[in-house]
């Protein structure tokens, strides 16, 4: 591949900036950074550059975390061409700051409103597009399928019946549930479910909207689920000190047993457990309420002060080729997002589809459906709350500020 770079670490990003950019250049800023999907971008890279001979890509990666925090500043002062971020409010921030190029000519010249249907609405913001998507995924608990079978414990489709295969797993000194809560974002999967299942998801998303008090008694109810698992210590334990690749190996060296997680994770899954390894869709709390799913899109995008539109646009349109996401998503064991492109045959994500097909609605995920100021202050509670349940009122009252500051202008 001709002249791409892997920069894993932002103390390089200055540097990064700097440097001039030659014309026919095409300067690309990833967060795509586990083997999988770095392995599936290289690849789309090689075979653009083969389609497009008069085009160096300059391909910058970088760690998830780094990327999250730096991408603010370059968009406002000397972007990339190309970004790589999530749709949803993730991307709306970003719009409404006027730091993304409006696309919605890309969409209609290359037939992409009728491609990608489904994912339109997470990509539109006043009747216009923004982006490309090129991936979405379940979440859902992956579980030792070998270890409920040694213990005698069957999959839970209930919220007793989940409760009650953590009490099996304690008693046996198995960890019921692997998390790491370092990097936040993993609790808030546990909130978004939670929240779904008890108040169902159009409460959810006028929570994230800004519209319900933090103190809500449907929010507190929430949290008293939660504390069904949280105090008779059915989590890791230090868990705000691992990532969540740390938290892995616990789930496959057999001391923890569960791992509420994104289907990006089947890939990382050793070889030596296949066949031991499953998939269960988040168990009903409240049989009224539907069976909503997060299912968190992906996407590319052109920044505003870009400079080299033109063949930023080609490289949306060749990642929303049929064919190239389709490539993308089997090397991701993700779901494309272009309706003309097939999902991979794999145990796995025939259950993540047939889930999502199943789902009355779908959600982004807390940081990416509400306001970024709100998130971040909500994660820090959700992992203080997992640490300490008994500050809830606390917790709650906080963040009930965040939320009037944020929203209430």
């Amino acid at each position: 591949m001709k002249n791409v770079k892997h920069l894993l670490a932002s103390s390089f990003l200055a540097a990064t900036l700097s440097l001039p950019v030659l014309a026919g250049t095409l300067v690309i800023n990833s967060d795509a950074s586990d083997p999988a999907p770095k392995k599936a971008w290289e690849e789309i890279i090689k075979r653009f550059e083969a389609a497009n001979p008069d085009i160096e890509v300059k391909y910058n990666l970088y760690d998830h975390e780094s990327y999250k925090t730096t991408i603010r500043n370059w968009l406002v002062t000397s972007p990339p061409d190309v970004v790589f971020w999530y749709a949803g409010n993730r991307m709306k921030t970003f719009v409404d700051r006027g730091l993304f190029e409006d696309v919605s000519d890309l969409w209609q010249q290359e037939g992409m409103l009728e491609d990608f249907s489904a994912a339109a609405p997470a990509m539109t913001v006043n009747s216009k597009q923004y982006g490309v998507p090129y991936t979405y995924y379940q979440w859902g608990i992956y579980y030792r399928r070998d270890i409920f079978d040694q213990y005698g414990i069957a999959t839970p489709t209930t919220w007793d019946e989940l409760k009650a295969a953590a009490a099996t797993l304690k008693e046996n000194n198995v960890t019921p549930f692997t998390i790491g809560t370092k990097y936040l974002w993993t609790a808030a999967g546990w909130f978004d479910y939670l929240n779904m299942r008890t108040n169902g998801l159009d409460f959810h998303i006028e929570l994230m909207d800004g519209k319900v008090p933090y103190t809500d008694q449907r929010v507190k109810n929430t949290f008293a689920k939660w504390a069904e698992l949280v105090e008779p210590g059915y989590f890791l334990e230090n868990h705000a000190s691992y990532s969540w690749q740390e938290a892995q190996p616990f789930l496959y060296n057999g001391q923890a047993a569960m791992y509420l997680m994104g289907n990006f994770i089947t890939p990382n899954f050793p070889a030596e457990l296949d066949g031991k390894m499953d998939f269960f869709t988040f168990p009903v709390i409240d049989s009224k309420v539907g069976m909503a799913e997060d299912a968190p899109m992906d996407t590319v995008h052109i920044p505003s002060k870009a400079k080299n539109k033109e063949d930023a646009r080609k490289f949306l349109a060749f990642v929303a080729q049929a064919e190239n996401q389709q490539l993308i998503n089997e090397m991701l064991l993700q779901i494309p997002t272009n309706n003309k492109a097939k999902a991979k045959q794999d145990p796995f994500l025939d259950k993540g589809v047939a889930m999502l097909a199943a789902a009355s609605g779908t959600a982004q995920f807390y940081d990416r459906d509400t306001d970024p100021a709100m998130a971040k202050e909500g994660m820090k509670g959700f992992q203080e709350f997992m640490v300490h349940p008994d500050r809830l009122d606390k917790i709650l009252t906080k963040l009930e500020k965040v939320r009037k500051r944020t929203f209430d202008k």
